[in-house]
């Protein structure tokens, strides 16, 4: 298994309004290999938000499927004409391969 983390620099006050927007349901769901996606905040930040979008896919084929699709091409287009500037500062992708876990025994 994998997990692709985009983790996204962002202008103040701009996580709490934009983290559920990575978890609407839609045709990632449908997407062959996708396990989940969750979406944590950093916390005690002062200069700018920090999300970080963690995509768990079951091989790195199963993600690159989902980049070259055209629902990939949907969820992030921008709306033509919205007229407002994007709150995203910079992101960057991060590509891991989980090597371990442990698990509640309950």
């Amino acid at each position: 298994m994998i997990i692709v983390t985009n983790k996204i620099k962002m202008k103040l006050g701009f996580a709490e309004k934009m983290a559920s927007s990575f978890t609407r349901p839609g045709t990632l769901q449908k997407m062959n290999g996708f396990v989940k996606v969750e979406v944590l905040i950093t916390q005690n930040l002062s200069e700018y938000d920090e999300l970080n979008v963690n995509m768990y896919w079951m091989t790195m084929e199963d993600f690159i499927q989902w980049k070259n699709s055209d629902a990939f091409k949907e969820a992030h287009a921008k709306p033509a004409n919205s007229g407002q500037e994007s709150p995203i500062l910079e992101s960057e992708i991060i590509i891991s391969e989980v090597a371990s876990t442990l698990e509640s025994n309950s």
